[in-house]
């Protein structure tokens, strides 16, 4: 049976012309990484344009490269299909079996410490000709390089995430009150939110924790009074246990004591209740995922993994 799609106007080359383009904002630039002329690269960045029928930069000779809306677009596209060529080129040599190539894994900040280290670990031992590379960030900015394509996944808690991304579910975690250790409240089996209302409060500014937080405060009829902002996940633990105040978090190290071995208090009853957030591995939904990416989304979410329950992982 023929295809009757017509050829594509483009090729693949142009495509990694592009990228290349893109990436490093000159065409000098992309010349040096790619060893071909610049002229080369101008041409190249000029039929690829003739034959999407659509201006993708603006060639400025002073100020490098500027992506048209368009051209931001077509880069997330470019991206996934040069890796979908990479996996036919992998397919078609035998190597199927083998998963190589780079992957590109974002992570919330303060999951980074807890959940991401095994994670590479076992999943390098499992594909140690994959190599993995990882950012830390706040969830928004983790979800701009999602959707710009300069990350292939992200670990993020399930709380106010764009509905252009799709996740698989990894585990769950629960929210808890985190008091000094001489805390009136610290033997207390259950914590009223709101006996904390006229104290002092450390919040962790790292969005979405920072907005969940003070959301569960609202719920209990009061606004904060917020002390200090740190946006590191230690420095708002170590905060608690010099006394400066009382916080809610909702990841929880093994060991209850800070970095300079003071310790906290952790009372995860709280009234009313702080439900669980989810852990979730993300991903554009315009992606079209390499093989080593979904086979590293085949592994976060198996039961037998850091952060996920055992039968409770779903994709959607």
């Amino acid at each position: 049976m023929v295809s009757s799609a017509r050829p594509p106007a483009y090729t693949m080359r142009q495509l990694f012309v592009f990228v290349a383009v893109a990436e490093t904002g000159t065409i000098r630039a992309a010349a040096e990484r790619l060893h071909v002329s610049q002229s080369a690269v101008s041409l190249a960045i000029t039929e690829l344009e003739r034959g999407l029928k659509s201006q993708l930069c603006v060639r400025r000779r002073a100020h490098g490269v500027q992506l048209t809306p368009t051209g931001e677009r077509v880069l997330i596209r470019a991206r996934a299909l040069l890796e979908q060529a990479g996996d036919l080129a992998s397919e078609a040599s035998g190597a199927e079996g083998v998963l190589t190539g780079p992957l590109a894994i974002g992570c919330y900040s303060s999951l980074g410490p807890t959940l991401l280290p095994r994670l590479l670990y076992e999943f390098n031992q499992l594909h140690p000709k994959v190599t993995v590379d990882f950012v830390e960030d706040t969830q928004d900015r983790l979800e701009q390089r999602l959707m710009s394509g300069e990350l292939d996944l992200a670990i993020v808690y399930d709380l106010d995430l764009s509905p252009e991304l799709r996740r698989a579910r990894m585990g769950t975690r629960q929210p808890a009150i985190l008091l000094p250790a001489d805390h009136r409240l610290a033997d207390a089996p259950v914590v009223e939110l709101a006996e904390l209302a006229d104290e002092p409060m450390v919040l962790l500014d790292a969005p979405p924790s920072s907005f969940h937080a003070l959301q569960m405060c609202s719920r209990a009829g009061f606004t904060p009074h917020v002390r200090f902002r740190p946006k590191n996940f230690e420095t708002a633990r170590a905060l608690v246990g010099r006394g400066f105040g009382w916080t809610l978090l909702i990841q929880r190290p093994h060991l209850d004591v800070t970095y300079e071995g003071l310790g906290v208090v952790v009372r995860p009853e709280v009234e009313p209740p702080v439900p669980e957030v989810d852990v979730l591995l993300a991903w554009s939904q315009d992606a079209l995922l390499s093989r080593t990416a979904r086979a590293f989304v085949d592994f976060a979410v198996d039961g037998d993994n850091p952060g996920t329950a055992a039968g409770d992982a779903t994709a959607h």
